[in-house]
């Protein structure tokens, strides 16, 4: 006999899957700047805080909302170890070195355990540098479409999968803290850069990655609103409230560019 439990975790990453997986197809359909803005949105860990959201009371999520804002800021230090690399090296060497600082930045952070007031104080100047260092990389194309590998859906799916699974079972023991790192892993950026850079290249996958940059400082600025909102109107409002957060700075970023690109 199955139980209970498995299947409601069975059922929580299948979710999670579906929901990053779809996303992710419509973005690697598109140009670097939409790919970017959809891939920034909370579709793998908006998942994530919902289940802890069902499990836990408005002080875990407001917890992990804060350490959700360290581990974004972690996603910069991903971006600025990747996008360069990709230019002259392969995959192995680009995106394990852009794990590895990833990993770096979690651990200083974990072991420092800033305040949410400098958090927050870093967010916008880290993403609005990391975008103008970007700028040379942005608009860069693949020579020939790609055609789709027979391993692109099921790799997101496993990950983001195994990621909301992992992170709703452990989150009991290892609290709020741990839990936000969890919910930021980079998965969809990881997969995107798994599937793309073989097939469209190195600069052409950077283009995608360091136009992220921009739509990570409103991911940033959706968890610091779901940190302050959580406490005093609870889990549901506090997501709700980051979520819009995050779609309208991606919205509006989506129409200044295509009013720059208006003739």
């Amino acid at each position: 006999m199955i139980e209970p439990w498995l299947v409601v975790l069975g059922l929580k990453m299948a979710i999670a899957a579906g929901i990053v997986v779809g996303c992710s197809v419509i973005a690697e359909r598109s140009g670097p700047f939409l790919a970017a803005m959809i891939a920034t949105l909370p579709i793998s860990a908006g998942p994530v805080y919902v289940f802890l959201a069902l499990e836990h009371d408005a002080a875990f999520i407001a917890g992990s909302a804060l350490a959700g804002m360290a581990t974004n800021l972690a996603n910069g230090g991903f971006l600025l170890a990747y996008v360069p690399l990709a230019q002259r090296f392969g995959l192995a060497v680009s995106l394990g070195a852009a794990l590895l600082a990833w990993s770096a930045i979690i651990l200083l952070f974990r072991a420092g355990q800033p305040s949410f007031l400098l958090l927050l104080a870093l967010t916008p100047p880290a993403f609005l540098l990391l975008h103008r260092l970007f700028r040379p990389y942005l608009e860069a194309r693949p020579a020939v479409p790609p055609k789709r590998l027979w391993f692109a859906i099921p790799l997101r799916a496993a990950a983001i999968a195994t990621v909301a699974g992992v992170a709703s079972t452990v989150s009991a023991r290892v609290g709020p803290a741990w839990s936000g790192v969890m919910a930021g892993v980079p998965i969809v950026l990881s997969s995107l850069i798994v599937i793309l850079q073989p097939r469209i290249g190195g600069p052409a996958s950077a283009a995608v990655i360091a136009n992220a940059a921009i739509g990570f400082l409103g991911f940033g600025s959706a968890l610091a609103v779901v940190h302050l909102a959580a406490p005093p109107l609870g889990s549901w409002p506090a997501l709700a409230l980051g979520l819009a957060v995050s779609i309208g700075w991606n919205l509006v970023l989506m129409d200044l560019a295509r009013r720059r690109s208006a003739p």
